[in-house]
C-alpha cells in the first residue's frame, strides 16, 4: 500500500513537469509573478521587511502595503523549502523552488486524499481518492510546474483541514481539534477561501443538530477550533480581526454562541426541575438571540463590522457583479461554469459523484454527512464561478472514490463465487434423498418468504465481469484523459505562446521580449501605464513602475486607465500627464492571432471606467450604429460583439479615435497579414480595420515586439511655447 501511494505522490509530482520539459523553468499566468517576486524580497531581505514592505512601484502614486494586503502563505512556503535545500548545500535556484511548489503539494494533497477517503469509508476508498487526486484536472490547472499560485497549496491545506475536523469529531479530543486548526491557519494565510472553510463547518453543525445526531464530540471538535483556529487566523495582517467583525464570518461565531447557549441549557436541565428548565430555557433563548441581534446591529451601525465583499454577493446573486462592479464580472475565472467545463476538468467523476451520494445517504456516518455537506455546497458555487472548481474537484475526487470502490468491492465478491457443477449438484440431491426428510425451520427474515424460495439471479458473475470491465474502462479513459489535459492544455505558460504544430511549431516569446527591452531601455523610475492583467509582470521582469496591476484595490485607480484607454489622444494625454505615465503599453493580436489582447477586453475597459465616470465614457458611443440594439444599450448591459461592437467598417468615430484603437493599430494599414487579403486585416477579428492611416499627436512608437503582440510608445513632453 505504501508502494502505491509512493508511486502515485511521484506520478503526480511527474506529470506536473510537462511545462518545463516542452518550455522551460518559467512562472506562469500573472499573478504567480508577484508571489516570485515577493519571495525574492522575503529570501534576500528577510521577514521583517517583508511584513514591512511598502511597494512603491506597484498603483503609482499610491503604493501598496504588501504586508497588510497579502496572503503570504505561499511565498513563505517556498522559503521555508529553500531556506532548508540551502541548508542541506543542495544547489537550487529559488525560482526554481517556486516552480516546482506546486507539483509538489499537489503529491501532498494525494497522500491527504488518501487519509480522507480512509476516514470517510476504508482503505481501499483511500487508495482510489489518491490516485483520482494525483490527476484530476480541476486541481492540476493551478498545481502544474510553473504555476506559483496561491491555490497550488491552499487545496492541500483547505482538504487537510477538512479531514483532521471530521477526525476530530470522530476522536472528540481536543489535541485533533487543534491540528485542524493548525491547517486552518496554512488555509488562512494562503488564500481567501478560508472563508468557505468558515461557513462550511458552522453549515456541518447545524445539519448535525437538525437531523438530532449532535453528540458532545461534536461540541469538543468545533469549539476547539473556533478558538485556536481563530486566534490563529487573527495572526495573518490581511485578515486581523476582520475574523471576528466581518459579516462573511458571521456564521462561525453565531453557531459557537448557539452551542454554548445549548450546552448551559443542558447543564441546567441536568440541575433543575422540569417547571425551572422550562422558565429557563425561555429566558436563555431570548436573551442570546437578543445578545446576538444587538450586537451586529450595534458593530454594523457603528462601521466596526465590515460588510460582505462584492465576490461575496456575487456567490449568493450571480448578477451582482455584473449589475455593480464591473471589475469582477470583468475576470474570466469569474464567469460562470458550462457544463463542458465539468466534463473537461472532472471528466468521469461527473457521473461518479452522484453515484458517491446515493452510497453516502445508503450509510449514512458522520464523516459522510461532511463529505455530502461540503460536495453539495462546492458544487453549487462552482456553477456561479470556473474558479471555484478548484474547490469543487476534491468534492468530486472523494464521492467518485466512494463510488468506485463500493462497487469495485460489491462485484469483485462475485468473481471468486465457485457455482456448483451438473454432476455434483445431481450427487448432493441424492444424497440429501437418502439421508432422508430434515426438519424445517421457520425462517426469521422477511426477505426469504418475499422472495418465494427463488434462486439467487444467474450469471452473477457474468455481470459482475462485465461491470468491473466498465469501471476499468472508465478509470483508463479518466487517466488517458488527464494527461492530456495536463500536456497540453495546463501546461501552456501565458508568458510563452506556441502557434502551430509538429515541425511548423512556432514560439512566440513577444512578452519576455518586450519586458526586456523595457528593463534596458528605460529609466529606473519610469512609470508604463497598461490595463492591470499585466501589472505583475511589468514589475517583476521588467523592474518598472505600474498605474495599476492585477491586486485591483483601488476600482476608480483602474476606472482611470480604463477612461484614459477609451478616451480620444487629447483627453487621454491629460489623464497621463497627471498620473505622470512616461510609457503606454497594450497587447495586440492582430498580426498573430493572439486573442487575449485588449481590443478584445476594451469594452470591460469602458463599462469599468463608466461606472466610475459616467459623464466621460458611454458603452454606446462604441457600439456601431448597424446595430439595431444602439438606442437600448446601457452600461451595465452585455452586448454581443457581432454587428455591435467592430473595428471594422461601420465603427463609431468615439471607437476610431481612442487611445486604444490608436496605439493597437498605429501603422497595421501597411502590414499584409494572410494571403488574399487586403492589408490591415485583423486575425482576430478577422475583419478589415476601418481607420487605417493615421498619425499620433501625444504618444510616439517606442517598440513593437517580433509578432506585434506587445507594443508600447512612449508619452510626450509638454511642446515649449515657442514650438507652440
Amino acid at each position: 500500500m505504501q508502494l502505491v501511494l509512493q508511486q502515485g505522490s511521484f506520478f503526480r509530482l511527474s506529470s506536473g513537469k510537462f511545462s518545463v520539459l516542452r518550455y522551460e523553468s518559467v512562472i506562469h499566468e500573472f499573478d504567480p509573478y508577484f508571489n516570485y517576486r515577493s519571495t525574492i524580497k522575503l529570501v534576500t531581505e528577510g521577514f521583517h521587511e517583508f511584513w514591512n514592505w511598502f511597494d512603491s512601484d506597484s498603483w503609482y502614486p499610491l503604493g501598496r502595503v504588501v504586508g497588510g494586503t497579502v496572503y503570504p502563505g505561499i511565498m513563505i512556503t517556498a522559503a521555508a523549502m529553500y531556506k532548508v535545500l540551502t541548508s542541506m548545500s543542495a544547489w537550487v535556484q529559488l525560482r526554481d523552488v517556486c516552480v516546482f511548489t506546486g507539483p509538489f503539494f499537489a503529491g501532498n494533497t494525494a497522500l491527504i486524499a488518501y487519509l480522507f477517503g480512509c476516514e470517510l469509508k476504508d482503505r481501499g476508498t483511500g487508495l482510489v481518492a489518491a490516485a483520482l487526486m494525483a490527476v484530476v484536472p480541476g486541481y492540476i490547472s493551478r498545481s502544474v510546474a510553473g504555476s506559483y499560485d496561491n491555490e497550488a497549496v491552499a487545496i492541500f491545506a483547505l482538504l487537510a483541514t477538512f479531514y483532521l475536523f471530521v477526525r476530530s469529531v470522530r476522536l472528540g479530543t481536543v489535541s485533533s481539534a487543534a491540528l485542524a486548526a493548525f491547517a486552518y491557519l496554512y488555509m488562512a494565510a494562503s488564500w481567501g477561501a478560508y472563508v468557505f472553510i468558515s461557513n462550511l463547518i458552522p453549515l456541518y453543525v447545524l445539519v448535525m443538530i437538525a437531523i438530532r445526531r449532535y453528540h458532545r464530540r461534536l461540541y469538543v471538535a468545533y469549539t476547539t477550533f473556533w478558538a485556536i483556529g481563530g486566534l490563529l487566523a487573527m495572526q495573518v495582517r490581511f485578515i486581523g480581526s476582520n475574523h471576528v467583525t466581518s459579516h462573511e464570518l458571521l456564521s462561525f461565531n453565531v453557531v459557537w454562541l448557539g452551542l454554548q447557549a445549548w450546552e448551559l441549557l443542558m447543564w441546567l436541565k441536568a440541575r433543575t426541575t422540569t417547571a425551572q428548565f422550562a422558565r429557563a430555557i425561555g429566558t436563555t433563548i431570548i436573551t442570546a438571540v437578543g445578545a446576538v441581534v444587538g450586537g451586529v446591529v450595534l458593530l454594523t451601525l457603528t462601521g466596526k463590522m465590515t460588510p460582505w465583499t462584492g465576490r461575496f454577493w456575487t456567490l449568493l446573486d450571480p448578477t451582482y457583479a455584473k449589475k455593480y462592479i464591473p471589475i469582477i464580472a470583468s475576470v474570466s475565472e469569474h464567469q460562470p461554469t458550462t457544463w463542458s467545463t465539468y466534463v473537461f476538468d472532472v471528466h468521469l467523476l461527473v457521473f461518479g459523484a452522484p453515484a458517491g451520494l446515493y452510497f453516502c445517504f445508503k450509510s449514512l456516518r458522520d464523516s459522510q454527512l461532511f463529505l455530502i455537506t461540503f460536495a453539495l455546497t462546492a458544487i453549487y458555487f462552482s456553477g456561479i464561478m470556473i474558479r471555484l472548481m478548484l474547490v469543487a474537484a476534491p468534492a468530486f475526487v472523494l464521492l467518485g472514490a466512494i463510488a468506485v470502490s463500493t462497487t469495485l468491492y460489491t462485484y469483485t465478491a462475485h468473481l471468486w463465487e465457485v457455482e456448483p457443477v451438473e454432476g455434483d449438484a445431481a450427487a448432493s440431491t441424492a444424497a440429501a434423498a437418502a439421508a432422508g426428510p430434515t426438519p424445517v425451520k421457520k425462517s426469521k427474515s422477511k426477505s426469504a418468504s418475499k422472495s418465494g424460495g427463488f434462486a439467487p439471479l444467474p450469471y452473477r458473475r457474468e455481470t459482475a465481469i462485465l461491470v468491473c470491465a466498465l469501471v476499468m474502462f472508465g478509470l483508463v479513459s479518466y487517466s488517458r484523459h488527464c494527461n492530456w489535459v495536463t500536456s497540453e492544455a495546463y501546461s501552456s505558460p501565458s508568458i510563452v505562446l506556441i502557434s502551430g504544430w509538429g515541425p511548423y511549431r512556432m514560439v512566440l516569446d513577444d512578452f519576455r521580449e518586450a519586458y526586456y527591452w523595457l528593463r534596458h531601455n528605460t529609466a529606473p523610475d519610469a512609470r508604463i501605464m497598461s490595463w492591470w492583467d499585466y501589472g505583475y509582470q511589468i514589475t517583476s521582469m521588467a523592474n518598472r513602475t505600474v498605474i495599476v496591476d492585477n491586486n485591483t484595490w483601488n476600482n476608480t485607480h483602474i476606472a482611470t486607465v480604463g477612461r484614459a484607454m477609451s478616451s480620444n489622444e487629447s483627453a487621454a494625454y491629460e489623464i497621463m500627464r497627471q498620473l505622470d505615465v512616461d510609457y503606454v503599453l497594450v497587447i495586440f493580436g492582430g498580426l498573430s492571432g493572439y486573442s487575449s489582447d485588449d481590443i478584445n477586453k476594451f469594452l470591460w475597459m469602458v463599462r469599468i471606467g463608466g461606472g466610475v465616470y459616467k459623464d466621460h465614457v458611454q458603452e454606446k458611443d462604441f457600439i456601431s450604429e448597424s446595430s439595431v440594439y444602439k438606442d437600448h444599450v446601457q452600461e451595465k448591459d452585455f452586448i454581443s460583439e457581432s454587428g455591435e461592437y467592430t473595428i471594422a467598417e461601420g465603427a463609431t468615430p468615439t471607437m476610431l479615435d481612442s487611445l486604444m484603437y490608436k496605439a493597437s493599430f498605429y501603422d497595421f494599414g501597411n502590414v499584409m497579414t494572410e494571403q488574399g487579403k487586403p492589408t490591415g486585416w485583423d486575425r482576430v477579428r478577422q475583419k478589415e480595420i476601418a481607420r487605417k492611416h493615421y498619425e499620433l499627436d501625444h504618444i510616439q512608437e517606442a517598440f513593437t515586439s517580433e509578432h506585434w503582440i506587445v507594443r508600447i510608445f512612449s508619452v510626450k513632453d509638454l511642446a515649449n511655447r515657442a514650438e507652440r
